[in-house]
């Protein structure tokens, strides 16, 4: 696991359960934190699991396979939406 610095940018070596913790307590801290929202880092991150995800047969559309395979509980759609809440990200 290292971060190493290339010009104006930094790499990262991880192990992917640990990127699968950070995105999840990330995501669960949205709300509080709207500005990681449209972040490049989150971005990236996402797409990166997805990919990973995918490569490893889950439907990352299912959202209860995409929770399970984040290590989440998975939870129905209904109740996802349910529990739903509008925030508006920092100006």
């Amino acid at each position: 696991m290292s971060f190493q610095i290339r010009g104006e940018t930094v790499t990262a070596a991880h192990d992917l359960e640990e990127l699968k913790l950070v995105f999840r307590v990330l995501h669960r801290h949205l709300s509080q934190h709207p500005d990681l929202m449209d972040s490049h880092f989150l971005i990236e991150l996402q797409r990166f699991l997805h990919e990973q995800a995918t490569h490893d047969g889950v439907d990352i559309a299912d959202h209860g396979a995409w929770d399970r395979w984040l290590g989440n509980e998975a939870v129905p759609c209904s109740t996802r939406v349910a529990a739903r809440k509008d925030f508006k990200p920092a100006p």
